[in-house]
């Protein structure tokens, strides 16, 4: 936890609560806590800052995005050093409104041919490295190990940083043609391989290991209720997008998070053809979303999803305190509520597209790309100008 004495006030806001927007309305955080949400003026503070009636809204929690791999591999074969990556998409995390990062890294090697990225070799490193710089980023950062189930050799790899405390979010995934986002593909027997190797006694060691040390385990691209029983009895509580609705529909009937993308929102569809996110989070099938590979398009999804008719705190209550419970972080951030982390973001809505102009974490400030025409002043140097104008 970063060390914060700074208080602030920010007043004239409306502020997304998890029921409602409170318009007028002020947030007050002290050392990094909210202690006070409430419509009016609240008095009292080092700093205030006036939100000219924008939009207050909790920091986003990307509980999927793979975008790391792409930082680091912009071109195939062209590999930055990780610290480097790691650092230039913390910068990006902060001015796109995420505040808290489970970064995905895929201990995988279905890609032909291979990448360096996602061998397991490479993908522990991030870890480490993630672990190892994650005091020093602007953004909450955690790992979210994506387990490709075909890659046994990986396991006794993820066991390894499971235990010594790298990996805060676990998931098991299968890419081979013929289930999943590529059910499509010929092979008809790979379902019923698939359905095998979720019961191979390796994947089971890693979800029970995850599950003893609470930390929660999420299935990749369901496309079958049988696949669905398999993963709630495995005490799964995630699932990472469902490639149909009648998958969805029975995820939601067991109880399970449904995570969906919020490209896909935007875009209006899915890149593999598969589930339409807009028509499932329509039809009540999705409370989560993330970024998948693309952190600037959280804020526009939110935004998209209010046009067609999603209250805006519904829609915000799905890149933020939805995803902190499925974490099981919800005490600690997630919402704009006493007690919780000053994580929050300013968007102003005035122009073209949503943006977001300031961004905090714990309170303090990590990214801004708006700046008052009287920049705002501590409340001793306020008085002291008022003094020296009021001497002359």
């Amino acid at each position: 936890m970063r060390l914060n004495n700074t208080n602030i006030v920010i007043e004239n806001a409306s502020i997304v609560t998890p029921t409602g927007v409170l318009h007028n309305a002020s947030l007050k955080a002290c050392d990094g806590i909210i202690t006070a949400v409430a419509e009016g003026r609240l008095n009292g503070c080092d700093r205030r800052i006036d939100a000219e009636g924008r939009y207050i809204l909790p920091g986003f929690i990307d509980l999927h995005s793979d975008a790391i791999e792409t930082e680091i591999e912009p071109r195939r074969g062209a590999n930055f050093p990780i610290n480097i990556a790691i650092f230039e998409l913390d910068r990006k995390l902060a001015a796109s409104g995420i505040t808290t990062m489970y970064h995905s890294v895929s201990f995988s090697q279905q890609d032909h041919p291979p990448r360096e990225v996602r061998s397991w070799e490479t993908a522990g490193k991030i870890a480490v490295e993630v672990s190892r710089l994650a005091p020093k980023l602007r953004v909450r950062t955690r790992i979210h190990a994506r387990f490709e189930v075909t890659y046994p050799q990986a396991a006794l790899v993820l066991e390894r940083l499971i235990s010594e405390g790298e990996v805060q979010l676990f998931s098991v995934m299968n890419h081979t043609p013929g289930q999943g986002q590529l059910s499509d593909s010929v092979n008809p027997d790979s379902r019923r391989e698939a359905i095998e190797l979720l019961q191979a006694d390796y994947v089971l060691k890693l979800i029970d290991q995850c599950r003893s040390l609470g930390i929660p385990v999420a299935s990749h691209d369901d496309d079958t209720r049988e696949k669905l029983d398999l993963i709630e009895k495995s005490g799964i509580g995630i699932a990472e997008f469902p490639v149909n609705m009648e998958t969805a529909r029975s995820a939601v009937s067991r109880g399970m998070h449904i995570m969906l993308g919020s490209p896909n929102v935007v875009r209006g569809a899915s890149t593999g053809n598969n589930l339409d996110a807009r028509e499932a989070i329509m039809a009540g099938y999705g409370d989560i979303l993330c970024s998948d590979y693309a952190p600037a398009s959280m804020i526009h999804a939110l935004f998209t999803l209010e046009r067609m008719g999603i209250p805006l705190h519904r829609a915000v209550n799905m890149a933020s305190l939805n995803p902190a419970r499925a974490a099981g972080i919800s005490n600690l951030t997630g919402s704009l509520e006493e007690g919780k982390s000053a994580d929050l973001i300013m968007v102003d809505t005035a122009g073209e597209v949503p943006r977001i102009i300031r961004t905090f974490v714990e309170g303090r400030e990590v990214c801004s790309t708006w700046q008052r025409r009287s920049p705002e002043k501590p409340m001793r140097l306020q008085a002291e100008a008022v003094l020296n104008e009021a001497g002359q």
